[in-house]
């Protein structure tokens, strides 16, 4: 449908009968697990149902910094790898009417960070990627979304390491592909891989405290990667993949 100069004038006040709001979701690996963090919602009809970390956003601030701004005061946690991905705009997806969300996702070392009192406020819990509840809102359909672009950005880019503590073992890598990808790898294909890409230091470390044998630890070398990538060189370290989620 066509609207006339006119039409846009008389109508013009429901061109701002809308909010924007963004939604965060906050991934983290641990226990050989992809997990997200969710909070409680306490908005009818979701009150009590687990949601995604979200609020809205205000008229004096840009979108990167409502983000920062949201995940800060709904779990007391900043400084962290975090990216737009995708818009979801479905006109019955709020129940308190017009409501577009702009979806961020996080990437976080759980081990690096306490959970704050704001997040004990909202009762934020980690869940296994594998076991989410029915979500309040539409947050199900964005964790699904935010999941298909991590699958895709982890074969292209090396985020993964955002995930895992500073000094880990190649099994501990290889278990954070696999669960992201949601399919197993081959070992001996994917340590020869990553060892041939020349991005990983070896420590001549050795894992401590772990019931079995003990594994030969790593660190990610970044500058060598900015390195590699200002050069052309792209990294793909998984051929072959097609999102499962």
């Amino acid at each position: 449908m066509r609207y006339n100069t006119d039409h846009f004038i008389k109508s013009i006040g429901s061109y701002f009968n809308f909010a924007l709001s963004i939604d965060c979701i906050v991934f983290g690996f641990d226990e050989n697990e992809l997990k997200v963090l969710l909070i409680r919602s306490k908005m009818k009809p979701y009150e009590g149902k687990w949601s995604l970390i979200g609020d809205m956003l205000t008229t004096d601030e840009g979108l990167d910094e409502a983000a920062q701004r949201i995940l800060t005061y709904r779990t007391g946690l900043s400084d962290m790898f975090l990216k737009q991905f995708k818009t979801f705009g479905d006109v019955s997806r709020h129940p308190m009417g017009r409501v577009i969300t702009i979806g961020y996702y996080a990437l976080i070392k759980i081990q690096d960070y306490q959970l704050q009192e704001e997040s004990l406020k909202n009762e934020a819990h980690w869940h296994s990627i594998s076991n989410i509840p029915d979500l309040a809102f539409d947050h199900n359909t964005i964790l699904r979304s935010a999941i298909k672009v991590l699958q895709k950005k982890i074969r292209e880019e090396p985020i993964g390491f955002a995930l895992l503590p500073k000094k880990f073992t190649l099994r501990e890598l290889q278990k954070l592909y696999e669960s992201i990808l949601d399919h197993p790898i081959d070992k001996r294909n994917f340590r020869k891989k990553i060892l041939n890409m020349d991005l990983l230091t070896d420590l001549d470390e050795y894992q401590s405290d772990v019931p079995h044998r003990p594994g030969k630890l790593y660190a990610f070398d970044l500058d060598k990667y900015l390195e590699l990538k200002q050069n052309g060189w792209v990294f793909e370290l998984i051929n072959g993949y097609k999102a499962t989620i």
